[in-house]
């Protein structure tokens, strides 16, 4: 098979890896922005292109003829790109820009759980207005204010982590109606959150194993919010949720596929990644991503046993149940090395080494590129690395063996999946259910 891949980060790296290890990938294209080395490696053809002119992912595709295509960002799938290839006969194992909306837009999630009658909403309201936002935030005590469509991440503010007050957080409402038309403000939620991924092919549902993210930038999840730092997964469940509240989580999905179908009369095809929270009733949505996210493709498609392309198929034909979908039963810690000043104010174009991996490690280029001098920072994220084990404290030391061998102006946070920091995570869960 020829197979098409969108995007060139961490994730697409990962994801190339194992559509190539695949004995039915005879030919991998990808067009990407930048050249990863890692993903280079694994194409036949690689294309440097801009990721948003579709006119020249239609032409590049054309010209290629791919059996099917996957798309690793966001925005991409937000500008229709499944759309433009289905144009030309190219399905995808990614979803259309309608059904894309469960990401790009805060406000239609929001209303389909709603409309639907799905657990896990918030209080919540969508403004086209200033009228009654002021007297609605007051009301909810503390909120959430979010922006509507994609903002790479930085489009929901936090109170008690963006701003202070309500009236602060009703002036970046007033600021995100007049970019998008509308915001969504909503109650706050406090516990820990995780995530979990599901391949969908509209109508089954498959879990991946729930991931632990860390989007603060310093230890102690200090400092700003990032892309995310790091990652991990336990061998089972995560130590802070019960097997309910995975239940739940996996049930919300399940409602929110068939939604889809009903809402928008297409089925939802690709990645359903649901950002979750364990709160102290249960379980609530924080929001859905319409693909792999990212640092946690690396944990989920490094512990997947199964064929990935077979996945992608049975994706794209709706033979998911058909498929015994596997998962090593192993940790993964995954640590990325960010430029120093990521994210605010990120260093860009240096060069960095990287000593020889321990083994047990994998490591995946993010934003780099290869140039005469060598490998060079893009100015987010660099690189990640995972180790893979039987315990947890074992993928810890892996991935901070291998995350310290970088050589060049970067920081990482030691502390993701170690014993101290998620022992916090269960006994403040413990604390807020007893």
């Amino acid at each position: 098979m020829k197979i098409l891949l969108i995007g060139n980060g961490a994730r697409e790296h990962i994801m190339a890896e194992k559509l190539s290890e695949s004995p039915k990938c005879d030919e991998l294209f990808v067009f990407a922005s930048s050249i990863n080395p890692g993903i280079r490696d694994l194409a036949s053809i690689y294309h440097v292109g801009d990721l948003g002119d579709m006119d020249a992912i239609k032409e590049f595709a054309d010209k290629n003829r791919p059996d099917f295509a996957v798309i690793g960002p966001e925005n991409p799938i937000a500008d229709g790109v499944v759309d433009i290839l289905e144009e030309i006969g190219i399905p995808s194992a990614s979803p259309t820009k309608n059904l894309g909306q469960l990401e790009s837009s805060k406000s239609f999630t929001r209303e389909l759980l709603a409309k639907y009658d799905i657990p896990g909403n918030p209080d919540f309201k969508t403004f086209t207005s200033e009228v009654g936002m002021l007297e609605y935030a007051k009301e909810l005590g503390e909120i959430v204010v979010k922006a509507d469509g994609l903002k790479g991440g930085k489009g929901v503010h936090v109170q008690g982590d963006h701003f202070e007050t309500i009236e602060e957080g009703v002036e970046y409402a007033k600021q995100c109606m007049e970019e998008d038309g509308h915001v969504v403000i909503e109650e706050k939620f406090i516990g820990q959150e995780f995530s979990l991924m599901s391949f969908v092919d509209g109508e089954h549902v498959v879990d991946m194993p729930p991931i632990q993210d860390h989007k603060r930038a310093f230890e102690g999840d200090t400092g700003p919010n990032t892309g995310g730092m790091g990652t991990y997964n336990y061998p089972g469940n995560l130590p802070f949720l019960t097997e309910q509240d995975l239940k739940d989580a996996h049930e919300i999905n399940v409602k929110v596929t068939a939604a889809l179908k009903e809402e928008l009369g297409r089925p939802f095809k690709g990645i359903m990644y649901g950002g979750f929270i364990a709160v102290k009733d249960g379980v609530r949505l924080i929001e859905y991503n319409a693909r792999f996210g990212d640092p946690e493709a690396m944990n989920a498609l490094a512990l997947l046993e199964t064929d990935y392309v077979d996945i992608c198929q049975a994706t794209i034909d709706g033979t998911l149940d058909k498929l015994d979908i596997k998962f090593a039963k192993k940790a993964t810690v995954c640590k990325y090395a960010v430029p120093d000043g990521y994210p605010t104010n990120p260093r860009k174009g240096d060069v960095f080494t990287i000593k020889p991996l321990p083994t047990g490690v994998k490591m995946y280029f993010a934003s780099v590129n290869e140039t005469e001098e060598g490998l060079v920072m893009g100015g987010s994220r660099t690189v990640a690395f995972v180790g893979m084990a039987d315990s947890i404290e074992e993928a810890e030391k892996l991935a901070q063996t291998a995350v310290e061998g970088v050589d060049g102006p970067v920081f990482y946070r030691k502390d993701i999946g170690t014993k101290e920091l998620i022992q916090k995570r269960v006994e403040m869960m413990e604390e807020l259910r007893n």
